[in-house]
């Protein structure tokens, strides 16, 4: 009987979405659904579902990290301001760290001339890839 109950409080809270997206991202996927509280208010919940591989060749067990937040109404301006805060720090820090470089690359190709040597002269491996 106890089973029973767990099953259909389970049922009801999976109910409870009344709108939802997956934003797949690399080896994360992210849940943003939209569900409604007992008295009747909307608010998110953001959850974060990470896949976790363990074991060896044989034995391969797969699992998945979850994390949540919860957002409500009241919060949603605040929290979007800071978000695009941010979002908008992150992409300014990340262009200031680009510019230089392109700089870098330029000079490299301009001190090897026509020899064919300026490209892979002074570059590392990791020169290519961006953070």
């Amino acid at each position: 009987m106890d089973v029973e109950k767990r099953k259909t409080e389970m049922e009801k809270k999976e109910n409870d979405i009344i709108y939802s997206r997956a934003v797949k991202a690399g080896r994360r996927i992210y849940y943003l659904d939209v569900k409604k509280s007992r008295n009747d208010d909307l608010f998110l919940a953001i959850t974060e579902s990470k896949k976790k591989i363990t074991g060896s060749v044989d034995d391969i067990q797969v699992s998945y990290e979850k994390h949540k937040i919860f957002l409500y109404k009241e919060d949603f301006d605040k929290f979007t301001d800071g978000l695009k805060d941010v979002v908008g720090f992150i992409k300014s820090e990340m262009e200031k760290s680009e510019a230089p470089e392109v700089q870098k690359q330029s000079r490299v190709e301009d001190v090897g001339g026509s020899s064919g040597e300026g490209e892979s002269k002074g570059r590392s491996f990791f020169d290519k890839f961006k953070f």
